[in-house]
């Protein structure tokens, strides 16, 4: 059994956290934003006060959180992660944060004597509460050997990419591929829809064919069902291209598609869908063709 100190217990933290409880790990818990789940709770989870107070109880202290600065304040703020750190524990941030940002994170983690891994996911909050996760690693290999145990309690398909920041690295590739192919499958399904042909009937022809993915299979349907309460949220997604767009800038790399995917969900944002699932980016392209996909 391992102590763990988790920060973040939202919507993918929160099913995250119990398979670790699970598996007979103890939890240390600190809010962050949202109330702590109770069922945690009552599963022998303590409520800690401040992140110092959760690495200090904890011997291993995973953050699942928003963005980069969320991470920063979390880890070296006053009462911070950081401070209450002893030589020989272990950091692993599972956010979807900055690559760059993560190596100074990972670097002042490792001057207190202490490990880091960078473990972003893929597979939303279905991925989490099935457990079946991809999770992303950056780091030593040491590390990622001694953590795991507990990936394989919340992932299927576990990598380590390379060293400290590979991991954010892989995980912001991961997003560009999944925008881009929820802006094919809308425009797919609205030129399908327009031209008077069945959406759902396209969809399910093409998911035997070569253009089968799983965003065709789960968001197509999100689309002809109409159904975009959030599995992942376009403002998430957002910020997520905006670390890829800008870390192209820095090393010298166009990123055409990516640039107007982020445009479909700027579009979305000012419509006031920002909470809306990523696949609710069709109805930006239904706005520009006066075409609801049905």
């Amino acid at each position: 059994m391992s102590k763990i100190g988790f920060i973040g217990v939202g919507v993918m933290g929160n099913p995250m956290a119990g398979h670790l409880q699970a598996g007979g790990h103890q939890l240390y818990l600190v809010r962050h934003r949202s109330p702590l789940p109770q069922e945690l709770l009552d599963g022998g989870a303590v409520s800690c006060a401040t992140a110092k107070v959760a690495a200090q109880q904890a011997d291993i202290i995973i953050t699942m959180l928003p963005d980069t600065p969320d991470v920063s304040h979390v880890l070296f703020a006053g009462e911070g992660v950081s401070e209450g750190l002893t030589p020989g524990k272990m950091v692993i941030d599972m956010s979807s944060i900055s690559p760059i940002e993560t190596k100074v994170f990972a670097e002042k983690i490792n001057q207190l004597g202490c490990d880091y891994l960078d473990a972003p996911v893929s597979g939303g909050e279905v991925g989490a509460k099935a457990a079946s996760l991809t999770i992303m690693v950056g780091g030593p290999e040491a590390a990622f050997e001694k953590a795991g145990s507990l990936f394989q309690l919340m992932g299927a398909n576990i990598t380590l990419v390379g060293d400290n920041g590979a991991g954010q690295t892989c995980k912001l590739a991961n997003q560009i591929i999944v925008a881009l192919t929820i802006e094919a499958v809308s425009e797919a399904l609205l030129f399908a829809s327009k031209a008077g042909v069945d959406p759902a009937r396209v969809r399910e022809a093409l998911m035997g064919g070569f253009a089968n993915s799983r965003i065709l299979e789960v968001h197509g349907e999100r689309m002809i069902k109409r159904s975009f309460d959030p599995g992942f949220r376009i403002e998430l997604h957002q910020k997520d291209l905006n670390l890829a767009l800008s870390g192209a800038r820095s090393l010298g790399l166009s990123l055409p598609n990516t640039a107007t995917a982020q445009e479909l969900f700027n579009a979305c944002a000012g419509q006031g869908w920002s909470k809306l699932d990523h696949s609710a980016m069709a109805r930006a392209l239904e706005q520009l063709a006066n075409h609801t996909i049905s």
